[in-house]
């Protein structure tokens, strides 16, 4: 019979621990890597999509001559983009809290 190496049983050791650190910490970090970039690319998709939108609605609401005449008609463009606005946040919310109950 052969004696057994103390030295390959260390070895051993070590690679299993240098495999299952790698498991454990670097696989997981590349997964939450891939969603926090998926996660800013769409959060940033979103703002400018809501930028575009706001800019759309005021420069229409601008271009309409129904609110000239009144003293506080400059202002009401700005109004009305604002109230699109506040509704389009409202409806991200609305999406997000329905699909964190789905996920539940």
């Amino acid at each position: 019979m052969a004696n057994p190496n103390p030295l390959d049983g260390a070895q051993e050791i070590q690679e299993l621990l240098v495999s299952y650190a790698k498991q454990e910490t670097v696989e997981p970090l590349k997964q939450l890597g891939r969603y926090l970039g998926y996660g800013l690319a769409g959060s940033l998709l979103v703002f400018m999509g809501a930028f575009f939108v706001g800019l759309g609605v005021l420069r229409l609401t601008q271009t309409v001559d129904t609110f000239s005449g009144s003293s506080w008609a400059s202002t009401l463009p700005y109004v009305i983009t604002i109230a699109v606005l506040v509704l389009f946040v409202a409806l991200i919310m609305l999406t997000l809290t329905r699909a964190k109950k789905k996920i539940r």
